[in-house]
Order: structure tokens, then C-alpha cells, then sequence
């Protein structure tokens, strides 16, 4: 399974001559490609899947989904218990 993944962009550089930055997931941060959302800012939240910023969404929309994600490890979890 594949998951496209919030976080919030804390940097933004560039590298190799593509723009990059440093995004943030609840505390554990990864360098990620920019390419695909040129108009991003520091403070923003975007989509990652492999690497790559996909898409830019809002704080509600990436709490939200930080939530479901969450709720379906702890779930998964459980059920590895049992």
C-alpha cells in the first residue's frame, strides 16, 4: 500500500537545480521535492508520496488526514495484538 502523506513545509532551497525543501510530519522532518507545487511557501502544508510534494492543501485538510492515518496505525496495532 502507498500513502500520500501531510506535512508542513518548515524550508524551502534549492538543490541540483530543483527547488526543494524541508517538510515536516509531526515532528520528524525529510527533504522533499518542490517541483510539482512551485507557488508553495514556508508554513504551507502539502501531499508527499515518494519524495515528491503532489499538491498543496490546507491546515484543516492536513489535520484531518493526520487524524485518519493515525486512527488506522493504532487500529492496525490493536488488531497485531489480539
Amino acid at each position: 500500500m502507498c500513502l500520500a502523506i501531510p506535512g508542513k513545509v518548515v524550508e524551502i532551497f534549492e538543490e541540483n537545480g530543483l527547488l526543494m525543501g524541508s517538510v515536516d510530519y509531526s515532528g520528524m522532518k525529510n527533504k522533499v521535492c518542490l517541483m510539482y507545487v512551485p507557488t508553495i511557501s514556508c508554513g504551507q502544508y502539502v501531499i508527499v508520496h515518494a519524495g515528491f510534494a503532489l499538491n498543496i492543501i490546507n491546515e484543516e485538510e492536513a489535520r484531518k488526514s493526520i487524524e485518519l492515518i493515525n486512527e488506522y496505525f493504532e487500529k492496525g496495532m490493536e488488531d497485531e495484538i489480539r
